[in-house]
Protein backbone atom coordinates (compact mmCIF):
# COMPACT_ATOMS: atom_id res chain seq x y z
CA UNK A 1 0.00 0.00 0.00
CA UNK A 2 1.38 3.77 -1.30
CA UNK A 3 2.14 6.46 1.67
CA UNK A 4 -0.58 8.10 -0.39
CA UNK A 5 -3.24 5.85 0.55
CA UNK A 6 -1.70 4.92 4.48
CA UNK A 7 -2.45 9.31 4.72
CA UNK A 8 -5.75 8.96 3.29
CA UNK A 9 -7.19 6.17 5.62
CA UNK A 10 -5.44 7.81 8.57
CA UNK A 11 -6.90 11.28 7.90
CA UNK A 12 -10.54 9.07 7.21
CA UNK A 13 -10.07 7.63 10.29
CA UNK A 14 -9.04 10.64 12.44
CA UNK A 15 -11.04 13.24 10.67
CA UNK A 16 -13.95 11.86 9.18
CA UNK A 17 -15.02 9.03 12.29
CA UNK A 18 -13.73 10.41 15.09
CA UNK A 19 -14.59 14.57 14.60
CA UNK A 20 -17.96 13.31 13.06
CA UNK A 21 -18.73 11.49 15.98
CA UNK A 22 -17.89 13.98 19.09
CA UNK A 23 -20.08 16.80 16.60
CA UNK A 24 -22.79 14.54 16.93
CA UNK A 25 -22.03 13.99 20.49
CA UNK A 26 -22.24 17.80 21.15
CA UNK A 27 -25.75 17.49 19.48
CA UNK A 28 -27.03 14.84 21.25
CA UNK A 29 -26.27 16.50 24.59
CA UNK A 30 -27.49 19.61 23.37
CA UNK A 31 -30.77 18.98 21.79
CA UNK A 32 -31.97 15.64 24.39
CA UNK A 33 -31.59 15.24 28.00
CA UNK A 34 -30.00 11.79 27.16
CA UNK A 35 -27.07 10.81 29.54
CA UNK A 36 -24.20 10.14 27.31
CA UNK A 37 -23.17 6.44 28.23
CA UNK A 38 -21.66 4.23 25.79
CA UNK A 39 -24.78 2.71 24.46
CA UNK A 40 -25.42 6.24 22.76
CA UNK A 41 -21.51 6.78 21.51
CA UNK A 42 -22.00 3.52 19.32
CA UNK A 43 -25.34 4.46 17.93
CA UNK A 44 -23.71 8.32 17.23
CA UNK A 45 -20.30 6.26 16.10
CA UNK A 46 -22.00 4.20 13.78
CA UNK A 47 -24.50 7.10 12.18
CA UNK A 48 -21.20 8.68 11.88
CA UNK A 49 -19.54 6.15 10.11
CA UNK A 50 -21.55 6.87 6.73
CA UNK A 51 -21.06 10.22 6.43
CA UNK A 52 -17.14 10.36 7.56
CA UNK A 53 -17.25 7.54 4.99
CA UNK A 54 -18.74 9.82 1.78
CA UNK A 55 -16.94 12.76 3.27
CA UNK A 56 -13.70 11.65 3.09
CA UNK A 57 -13.04 8.72 0.96
CA UNK A 58 -15.64 10.03 -1.89
CA UNK A 59 -16.19 13.51 -1.96
CA UNK A 60 -12.70 14.18 -1.58
CA UNK A 61 -11.16 12.23 -4.14
CA UNK A 62 -9.32 14.06 -6.21
CA UNK A 63 -11.57 12.97 -9.48
CA UNK A 64 -14.64 13.32 -7.79
CA UNK A 65 -15.60 16.51 -8.83
CA UNK A 66 -14.50 16.10 -12.64
CA UNK A 67 -16.83 12.71 -12.73
CA UNK A 68 -19.88 14.66 -11.51
CA UNK A 69 -18.96 17.55 -14.10
CA UNK A 70 -17.11 16.84 -16.61
CA UNK A 71 -14.76 19.18 -18.14
CA UNK A 72 -15.94 21.01 -21.13
CA UNK A 73 -13.80 20.64 -24.27
CA UNK A 74 -13.34 23.62 -26.21
CA UNK A 75 -15.99 24.22 -29.32
CA UNK A 76 -14.14 23.75 -33.06
CA UNK A 77 -14.60 26.66 -34.45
Amino acid sequence: MSRFKKLRILEFLVIGVVMGTIEDLIAVSLVTDATINLNVIWIVFLVALPFAFLSEIVVDHPRFWEKIFPPKEKEKM
